[in-house]
């Protein structure tokens, strides 16, 4: 089922969160929860003295209208625009606000006015006031802004109407400086808190890089590296199980090595003991069946020169030729139980001999490929291992393959041995490894790889051929 686009967005944004650096995260919130509150503040503070100012501004509208029209009424009824006209020019003197000023008389008609370039007609009809309410205020939108629009009725509406324009100009300029000084607050406390939040994961984050660095060393097989404890809080126990973890490694690695070491040694001292077995029995074969071997080769000769029948002198050289096939057969047996030229020239020159050997005595076609074991020896023990798989993997071939080509290939990379050895022959059902009773020599190459620690794998198809990998890893220094 298909992840919805929520879900998906959110996978993203966590991706992409997830790999910014915890230091930036932690600027990054502090600073988030700091231009948040300022900003809150700001607007809840530029709010709340809006209204607070502005009521003011109306109730200063409506007072200073009144006095107005209260010091209006005498100079009306005594008909004196003069002292009416001084009246209105005295009021917006004396308060920065009053934007305008005017009287009407009952008619509706404009007595006095503060207006130098003539009355606009058009604010008249801005604000009405009924004879019996107490004042009307309006609020009008002009480029200049926003006037409160104040009209006071005088002796009830009887000697006019008094108007009066308060502008919000000194409103909007003490709003703005309180919101600008908030937000000059709010820009300083975000320095501190930054400063605040560099010094905070300062703090935190160094301890958690000295883990991971020591997570790296413990990586790269450095056990000894310790984490030095800053607190007592939750990254100090994390560094307590860190530090009794690497030493449990440590202790861990050190019986590893001492396993290893013993089981190089009981590698060592079972191909040791397997080869000097091997150099016995092809010492007994050489020494004492190979020589009785050629004394009865010499005495079958000496009775067939001496007889004088011609049909049990041909007997007699029958046998002296089996007994020389014999010979050949055991000499070629003790060089194949342990070759000189192994330990004379190396696993090279071993294994070509001994696949120009195969090639002489049976029909089939070696293609040899060695590569990596010019500049140095192998361990004895690897060298001997690998001569005795491609050893019994060519005798496999030869005896129960029916394979016309095979091929062998050796390599030496920095930390391991490869041997591959394939042939085109019938192949096998894999299901007979699971018998374990010796067929094609197979438990005799996986025992050798085993005790090496190495890896066997075998590609087989009945009719298609066989493949052997071998990878022994390299736990020692070539011998040069």
């Amino acid at each position: 089922m298909k992840k919805s686009i929520t879900n998906q967005l959110f996978d993203r944004f966590w991706v992409i969160a997830g790999g910014v650096n915890i230091r930036i995260k932690i600027i990054g919130i502090v600073l988030a929860l700091v231009v948040l509150l300022g900003g809150a503040v700001t607007w809840q503070v530029r709010q709340l003295l809006s209204q607070a100012m502005y009521a003011q501004l109306t109730e200063q509208a409506v007072a200073f209208t009144r006095d107005l029209a209260a010091r209006a009424a005498d100079p009306i009824l005594i008909n004196d625009l003069y002292e009416l006209y001084t009246l209105l020019q005295d009021t917006q003197n004396n308060h920065p606000n009053v934007r305008y000023a005017f009287i009407l008389d009952n008619d509706g008609y404009v007595i006095a006015h503060t207006f130098d370039g003539g009355f606009p007609r058009e604010l008249i009809h801005a604000n009405s006031v009924t004879d019996n309410a107490y004042e009307h205020t309006a609020v009008i939108n002009t480029n200049e802004g926003q006037i409160w629009d104040t009209a006071v009725p005088i002796f009830e509406g009887r000697a006019g109407v008094a108007r009066l324009g308060l502008s919000d100009a000194q409103v909007r300029q003490t709003i703005d400086a309180v919101t600008g000084q908030l937000l000059l607050t709010t820009v300083l406390v975000s320095i501190i808190g930054i400063t605040a939040a560099v010094f905070l994961t300062w703090i935190l984050t160094y301890p958690i890089l000295d883990l991971v660095e020591a997570t790296q060393a413990v990586g790269r097989g450095d056990f000894s590296y310790r984490v030095k404890r800053w607190a007592n809080d939750e990254i100090g126990k994390l560094t307590d199980a860190f530090n009794k973890m690497a030493q449990d490694l440590a202790q861990a690695e050190a019986e590893r090595a001492g396993r290893e070491q013993m089981r190089a040694q009981y590698v060592h001292a079972v191909i040791t003991a397997q080869e000097d077995e091997r150099k016995r029995i092809a010492r007994e074969l050489h020494d004492s069946t190979s020589q009785s071997l050629t004394s009865m080769i010499i005495g079958l000769k000496a009775m067939a020169d001496t007889c004088q029948n011609s049909e049990l002198q041909r007997q007699i050289e029958d046998l002296r030729m089996i007994a020389i096939q014999t010979l050949d057969d055991v000499h070629a047996l003790s060089l194949q139980l342990r070759p000189s030229v192994l330990d004379d020239l190396g696993l090279p020159e071993a294994i070509r001999r001994h696949v120009l050997d195969c090639q002489r005595r049976n029909a089939i076609d070696i293609d040899l490929a060695i590569q990596g074991l010019d500049n140095g020896r192998l361990p004895s023990e690897i060298e001997t291992a690998l001569y005795r798989i491609v050893q019994e993997a060519l005798t496999n071939i030869i005896r129960h393959a029916e394979a016309h080509t095979a091929s062998i290939f050796i390599e030496r990379q920095a930390n391991q041995v490869i041997a591959v050895v394939e042939d085109d022959g019938i192949g096998f059902d894999q299901s007979i490894l699971q018998w374990q009773d010796g067929h094609l020599g197979i438990y005799g190459i996986k025992e050798r790889v085993e005790l090496l620690s190495g890896q066997l794998t075998i590609e087989t198809e009945s009719g298609h051929g066989t493949s052997l990998f071998v990878e022994i890893p390299l736990t020692t220094e070539p011998v040069v």
